[in-house]
């Protein structure tokens, strides 16, 4: 399949999932052999999660499938252009390559702005609507050196 066959795959996920009172959003994963192994719809309203989105969907699919958290020989095809959100777990999962269709202009004007977000990242941590405050405990760093101790880990 093209690029563009698949990508309409994920607007069909999309549209499919509009259908059954879902979130416009679909996405798919495909390796390096052009198969699909994992495929997302919006699933926020569904499961109560914010993170349920139809690129992570995509994500945790694929990686149970594959029985790998790295999808380094993988494609993602989104029907729009992915959140912050998404777009961090796209890096963690270390996706290889992102097509997406619409724009960010176009899911604002869906009703699905992320500007804020992106200008929240941007600020002071004191100046954010959801201020963070690091508290100075003296373990604060236990858990990195307790993991550099360790012998038998998964580097990621």
């Amino acid at each position: 399949m093209s690029n563009e066959e698949f990508l309409n795959t994920a607007i069909q996920l999309a549209v499919e999932n509009v259908e059954r009172d879902g979130g416009p959003f679909g996405a798919i994963i495909v390796n390096k052999e052009g198969v699909i192994v994992g495929r997302g719809q919006n699933r926020v309203t569904d499961n109560n999660d914010p993170t349920a989105h139809a690129e992570v969907q995509a994500i945790r699919e694929a990686c149970q499938k594959l029985n790998d958290f790295q999808l380094t020989d993988c494609v993602l095809y989104t029907s729009c252009e992915p959140c912050p959100m998404c777009l961090g777990a796209i890096y963690w999962a270390r996706i290889n390559k992102v097509y997406y269709a619409a724009d960010q202009k176009l899911a604002a004007a869906g009703g699905f702005d992320d500007a804020f977000i992106y200008e929240e990242i941007a600020k002071k941590y004191d100046d954010r609507t959801i201020p963070f405050k690091m508290i100075d405990l003296q373990n604060k760093n236990l858990p990195f050196e307790q993991w550099a101790k360790q012998e038998a880990k998964v580097e990621y």
